[in-house]
């Protein structure tokens, strides 16, 4: 979500040591509010999955105990220092700072991977996944963040943030900067048109692995581009049985360290999707034949656990697709 700045921060660009905590890199800018010095807090683990739209305090204060009052980092591309006074003002934190990573240039820089390092939360924003993955995969920037993941420090992130969670994601590599989304319509048409993209091994965050993550679900009408996500993974050879957590706007994840997890906010929830054989028909130009995709769907306050892929105070139903036309179990036929 894009927030009004009100340019109450604190700015360290360009020049300043790596030592103090506090460099940006030449093709950076870093904005921070709060202690100059980083804190040394002692992180526990945690996922915040959030699905866009307006931003859900209770998802960001959750992250920022996870923290333990430490150093919140907001990583993005493009953008500026839009989330850093929400957050300062949601949560008790030694600083708040956004780190803009611009292209692979930037994200090369180990001024921004030490930055990246020293913070106690990392939170990636939306806008545009393509702009992390050609810009940041394979980089000291990446590097940076999986070793925190490793570190066990909690991370999150929002609409295109949480696209690059899972080990799996629709990196939109094929998508000009005026194409509409990839819609669930050219995707079950065609589950190998052009702009269908997936890519694999950005992050690596244990409890996310077979797993692709989406975002603006219900409210984008994205069933239909995930179930040709789903096939393809499975006839491309990468995985027999992937899983996927899709979360409409105004909802997040928050998963614990041992895999269970809360669905929180108000939008319609999270889907939790498995399918349980392979596509039938999975071909270039031809519309998608897919069956029997398990489907549990969990609203507000509801639970899903992704180590024992069960849930509690949810929906559970099925899905198929027949020759690119979605059929479900659920009553007059809803998919979500």
């Amino acid at each position: 979500m894009i927030r009004k700045n009100n340019r109450s921060f604190f700015l360290i660009i360009m020049g300043l040591a790596i030592a103090s905590g506090t460099a940006a890199a030449q093709h950076d800018k870093y904005f921070r509010l709060g202690n100059k010095e980083d804190a040394q807090t002692r992180p526990t683990p945690g996922i915040a999955m959030m699905g866009g739209g307006s931003d859900l305090d209770e998802a960001f204060r959750w992250l920022c105990e996870k923290g333990g009052g430490g150093d919140f980092l907001i990583l993005r591309a493009r953008g500026d220092d839009d989330y850093n006074p929400y957050v300062n003002g949601l949560c008790k934190t030694n600083s708040v700072a956004t780190l803009i990573v611009a292209d692979g240039v930037a994200a090369e820089d180990p001024s921004a991977a030490e930055i990246i390092r020293k913070a106690e939360v990392v939170f990636i924003a939306g806008g545009d996944q393509a702009n992390y993955i050609r810009g940041w995969k394979g980089s000291a920037v990446e590097r940076a963040i999986n070793e925190d993941i490793a570190a066990g420090k909690p991370i999150g992130g929002t609409s295109a943030g949480l696209a690059v969670l899972g080990e799996f994601v629709y990196g939109a590599l094929g998508d000009k900067p005026d194409d509409k989304d990839l819609s669930s319509s050219e995707a079950l048409a065609n589950p190998y048109f052009e702009r269908v993209t997936l890519v694999r091994d950005f992050l690596r965050i244990a409890l996310l692995k077979n797993l692709i993550t989406d975002s603006h679900f219900a409210k984008r009408d994205r069933m239909g581009r995930t179930l040709g996500f789903l096939a393809r993974l499975m006839k491309d050879g990468w995985s027999s049985s992937p899983r996927e957590v899709a979360i409409d706007e105004k909802s997040a994840v928050l998963v614990e360290a041992d895999g269970k997890a809360t669905v929180v906010g108000s939008g319609k929830g999270a889907y939790f999707l498995r399918p349980t054989k392979a596509p039938e028909v999975c071909e270039k130009g031809m519309p998608l034949t897919f069956g029997r995709i398990s489907v549990y769907r969990v609203p507000t306050g509801g639970h899903f656990d992704l180590s024992s892929w069960t849930g509690d105070g949810g929906v559970a139903y099925s899905l198929s697709v027949e020759a690119g036309k979605i059929e479900s179990t659920q009553a007059g036929g809803e998919i979500y």
